[in-house]
């Protein structure tokens, strides 16, 4: 193998999610030496070991024939470095006290014999281990050593219980099986190594060597035959293939190799969504649902944790990469051939909870393909395996079938670790090829409907929903893009809206805040439909409006509603890690479930009310289940609007009285009290009394005169942006003066280039988020009811630059670093961008 071959071998192991660095110790991080006790470790490569302990989800180990105390005293590595010794037989530095007696025996009796050959001439050495003696001749006459090992090979190696072991000019005995193999087999499934590289230059490191498999990588150091893939000469250059594997492994973990988040292209069919790369790899599934386990996340672990992938076979970027008219249908081209990819949604709305999902990849054009398919169930925590059958292709041993029909395409399956992987290459010749990955059936047979028949039925069910919306004059096909993803986001079973698509994607690039938004939040859903409705779609509101009456059945009291819920309308479960992902960028821990589920949000109440006043000014066939609806919120609001609550932004520290919060519960009064009107033509006095009051506490107790602003809570002078919603809400006019200081003051401190943070104030994590770009949105309505058009125009012109060029957008934007930060697609990023374009457009 060539040094160029081996650097790609290293690329491609620095992007596994857990990886382990093993090497031996003498002639390979040492240097051999005639006095053992002075093997001193080549400063380069120690360094270099450090380096790939101290990174994320990267552990190390040394394994070596020596003794355990001896190796810890000659590399003087750190905790984190796991070292073994004795060729696999020390774990522990206790090791000696912990063999069995009749092993001790023995020991002592190998010992006696090998002194008395040791005795016969001069410069041999013995090294007593713990559970062996190594018989040093390197420093011996020929003769003299060769006479000395036929003794000791005929004599006590033959004897019951010892295991004799061979190495550069040593035999070793020993009273206790092991090798270095089993050792590495053993750091292995302790650390959850996704791939291994071994480093070694003895007989010894065979056993290792032989271990190795799928992404695993094994280099031989100097001479001899060996089942290591790759070799190289000698210490110094140990040191540059470690040093070069640092730097590979810290660059991808810092993100140089992840794809930026905003240059995702969705796909769905209102149960579930994928995310495509430009290269057309799918790097995003999770089945059945929106929020169930990931089938493929190479979007958060690289490679290893799961894709489907297609490319020329000798390489090549993409031209161009569209959606198909106004629908989800993505395409993606190359010079010479296309992949169409669509989430089939030919038999309309999923209006059921029985069905399944298919993801179509149609290729078209000419030339060789090579494609992968490497599904990984639960995230990567439990084993693939794939078989080959007519016809595609079975994933084995799963809750669910899973196929993946693929006539006439000739796979071979290769093993990673505990999963399996199937290539194939295919040669386009102008005719199509379809690869359809079906969830939810065992059967990879033809169906009746061909392929571009259900096609052109997904093409249209999409664009045919398009078609009615009624667009604003500004940004009309943003808008139209942004309703897509709004739809998009709709699951079809219940009517629940989830927040975003995904689980994990940072707010800050290598840090903790990592959230999963893959649920639906009462709050956010309420606007997701409302926004829609203004576009002239009340389908989403309604049907999401049914999901929430379940949910309002089912509870203990209407003020005691969860903040969010599973999109089938389940309660939350624990928050968990998923360990065995690296996370994008690093940015570990990856989440799946939220502790906000346990959170108390006031400001639920106020959203799902002013969706069903938007509704009925809509005249939408509202019934009395929506006014009882109606009336359990602005009960559940008089009994808890004085209580403090986590807030919007769904803080981890003790409750405050958030403003934002308050005006909400002034909004659910409010927007009631229209509703009375409107449903039932009647005035509700006593509704009219409670929504004063609660005005009346935020004007006296959220104002800060010395701020000249509306603060974050009561109880500080810290600003949030999310305190416009005083104007915006409608509880104070757009020309109090209380309103415009607001707003000059989220300016001042919060706006920053295209974009508006949250707040500045400590929330008890590390590190620093992006700012938000709903929050950048409410700073444009504030600037529109205050007479500002051209200050809302032009921040509106700045934000629009920052979409995707699949028109796709994430929750945050982080200016200094110019990216996209946060889950995608972001519901309420959406949201605010299309209500500004509604409002410029009046």
């Amino acid at each position: 193998m060539t040094q160029r071959e081996l650097d790609g071998a290293l690329e491609a192991l620095a992007i596994v999610p857990v990886l382990l660095v093993a090497s031996d110790y003498d002639g390979t991080i040492a240097p051999i030496v005639t006095d053992p006790a002075k093997a001193r470790p080549h400063r380069e490569a120690v360094v270099a070991l450090r380096a790939l302990a101290s990174l994320p989800q990267t552990h190390v180990a040394v394994i070596s024939g020596r003794a355990l105390g001896d190796l810890a005293r000659l590399t003087g590595m750190p905790e984190d470095v796991h070292l073994v010794g004795s060729h696999g037989s020390e774990f522990d530095l206790d090791f000696a006290t912990s063999i069995a007696p009749e092993a001790a025996a023995l020991q002592e009796k190998v010992k006696a014999e090998l002194e008395s050959v040791a005795s016969a001439a001069k410069g041999f050495q013995l090294e007593v281990k713990p559970a062996s003696i190594a018989f040093h001749y390197r420093n011996a006459d020929r003769t003299a050593a060769d006479s000395a090992v036929d003794r000791i090979l005929n004599g006590a190696a033959k004897w019951n219980g010892v295991y004799t072991k061979h190495g550069k000019e040593v035999v070793e005995l020993g009273v206790v099986k092991t090798d270095k193999g089993t050792a590495l087999a053993r750091i292995r499934h302790l650390v959850g190594a996704s791939a291994v590289l071994f480093l070694g230059d003895d007989v010894t490191d065979e056993d290792a060597f032989v271990t190795l498999h799928g992404p695993d990588i094994g280099v031989k150091i100097g001479d001899g035959e060996s089942a290591a893939a790759y070799r190289v000469e000698g210490p110094i250059d140990v040191a540059r293939v470690l040093a070069r594997l640092s730097e590979l492994r810290s660059a991808w973990l810092a993100g140089s190799k992840a794809v930026a988040i905003e240059r995702h292209s969705l796909l769905s069919d209102q149960r579930t969504i994928a995310l495509v790369t430009p290269t057309a790899k799918i790097s995003w599934l999770c089945t059945p649902r929106i929020d169930s386990p990931a089938l493929f996340a190479d979007l958060l672990g690289g490679p290893a944790a799961g894709h489907f992938s297609i490319s020329p076979a000798g390489g090549g970027q993409p031209i161009s990469q569209e959606y198909q008219g106004k629908s989800l249908v993505l395409k993606t081209s190359w010079r010479d051939f296309s992949v169409t990819d669509f989430l089939d949604c030919s038999a309309g709305r999923p209006g059921q909870r029985a069905g399944r999902s298919d993801l179509v990849r149609v290729l078209e054009g000419d030339g060789r393909v090579r494609i992968e398919f490497a599904p990984r169930l639960d995230f990567g925590r439990v084993p693939t395996d794939l078989t080959i059958r007519d016809g595609g292709l079975i994933v084995e041993d799963t809750l669910d079938p899973i196929v993946l029909r693929s006539p006439g395409v000739e796979w071979r399956i290769e093993s990673e670790g505990c999963h399996q992987t199937a290539i194939a290459e295919v040669e386009l010749n102008g005719e199509a090829i379809a690869l359809e990955l079906r969830y939810g059936t065992g059967s990879v047979r033809e169906l009746s409907n061909p392929v571009a028949d259900r096609l052109l039925l997904t093409q249209s069910y999409w664009s045919a929903w398009a078609d009615r919306l009624r667009l604003p004059s500004v940004a009309p096909e943003f808008v139209e893009r942004g309703a897509l993803v709004l739809k998009a986001l709709c699951y079809g079973p219940t009517g629940a809206i989830a927040a975003a698509g995904t689980t994990s994607l940072p707010e800050h690039i290598g840090g903790v805040r990592n959230w999963d938004y893959r649920y639906c939040w009462l709050r956010d859903a309420a606007m997701s439909a409302a926004t829609l409705v203004k576009l002239g779609s009340t389908t989403e509101a309604m049907e999401y409006l049914d999901w929430l009456l379940g949910i309002v059945d089912r509870s203990e009291s209407p003020e005691r509603l969860s903040p969010l819920y599973g999109v089938a309308g389940e309660t939350l479960g624990i928050e968990a890690d998923v360990g065995e992902l690296s996370g994008y960028c690093g940015s570990r821990p990856v989440r799946v479930g939220n502790s906000a589920a346990r959170q108390i949000q006031l400001d639920v109440f106020g959203p799902n009310v002013e969706l069903v006043a938007l509704l009925s000014e809509r005249d939408a066939p509202l019934s009395s289940d929506h006014w009882r609806l109606v009336e359990a919120m602005v009960r559940a609001v008089e009994k808890r609007w004085h209580e403090p609550d986590h807030g919007i932004w769904e803080i981890r520290k003790p409750r405050r009285h958030h403003v934002h919060s308050k005006v909400m519960c002034w909004m659910t009064v409010d927007r009631a009290i229209h509703v009375a009107n409107r449903f039932l033509d009647r005035d509700r006095e006593d509704w009219r009394i409670l929504r004063d009051q609660i005005a009346a506490d935020v004007l006296q107790n959220g104002y800060k005169a010395n701020v000249r602003a509306f603060t974050a809570a009561y109880d500080g002078e810290d600003l949030d942006a999310s305190a416009l919603a005083v104007g915006i809400s409608g509880l104070l006019p757009p020309d109090d003066e209380r309103f415009a200081g607001t707003v000059e003051a989220v300016e001042k401190a919060l706006s920053e280039g295209p974009t508006v943070y949250r707040y500045r104030a400590d929330d008890g994590l590390p590190g620093v988020e992006g700012g938000f770009f709903i929050c950048a949105s409410w700073l444009i309505d504030a600037y529109i009811l205050l007479g500002e058009r051209e200050k809302a125009n032009d921040l509106f012109s700045v934000m629009l630059d920052l979409v995707g060029p699949t028109w796709s957008l994430s929750e945050q934007y982080d200016p200094p670093s110019g990216r996209a930060l946060g889950n995608v697609p972001q519901a309420y990023s959406y949201i605010g961008l299309i209500e500004n374009a509604l409002r410029l457009s009046e």
